[in-house]
């Protein structure tokens, strides 16, 4: 069964919807110029009143791994997830099974990348970016990148998804997760709960079949 994340939550409201209607993690961003950034001191208390059962992730962009780790811990976070240009040193830092790393660029470019991360992350997510946005665009992402790399590793397929093309992109990639963000969203960081439902539904419904799961293990481990 695929696995879904809902990204950029901003409000406690939004995360409780998100659990509720089946979301298996969520995510919060802490890159300063996202129009969905939140302060740790915001998501720490957002983390505190999940449910058992969905799983927490912060994204970062080209921070220091001991800022990073520092934040991580301060909210309690189960996965950090690095969304920049970081080094492969940067993702060392890290337990692999705790670790997710975007990748995104230039076909080979994205490739080589794939293959220098084999065995130190958890899943890369596939995104797509611009010049000024790491992320967050609502572009779709190369398809069939993630769907080449989900042969290597897990993958989350982010960019552009939502209710319109969730379908075909789970036709076309078989990803063992999606990343949902703004094309559920009624503003920058502020979800529309119908579609929020409508997409967690489709996915559940509609990405059948054997596949790894992402956020399964740590959110069985908050459960324990």
């Amino acid at each position: 069964m695929t696995e879904i994340k809902i990204c950029g939550i901003t409000s406690p409201g939004d995360a409780l919807a998100a659990a509720e209607a089946g979301a298996d993690a969520v995510g919060f961003i802490f890159h300063r110029p996202s129009p969905r950034f939140i302060t740790p001191e915001r998501a720490r208390e957002i983390v505190r009143s999940l449910p058992p059962g969905t799983a927490s992730v912060g994204v970062f962009v080209d921070r220091d791994p001991w800022e990073v780790e520092a934040v991580r811990s301060f909210c309690g976070l189960d996965f950090v997830q690095l969304h920049g240009r970081e080094p492969i040193s940067a993702v060392r830092r890290f337990p692999p099974e705790r670790v997710i790393k975007a990748v995104k660029g230039p076909r080979d470019e994205a490739l080589d990348m794939l293959r220098s991360l084999a065995g130190l992350v958890r899943a890369v997510l596939v995104d797509a970016s611009t010049k000024d946005l790491p992320g967050g665009t609502g572009l779709c992402s190369d398809w069939d990148l993630a769907r080449d790399a989900g042969r290597q590793v897990p993958v989350l397929l982010a960019g552009g998804l939502s209710c319109e093309n969730i379908e075909e992109a789970l036709s076309a990639v078989s990803p063992a997760g999606v990343d949902v963000n703004s094309g559920i969203e009624i503003s920058p960081g502020v979800k529309d709960r119908r579609l929020l439902r409508r997409i967690v539904e489709l996915v559940k419904r509609k990405g059948g079949g054997e596949r790894e799961k992402i956020f399964a293990p740590a959110a069985q481990r908050r459960e324990s």
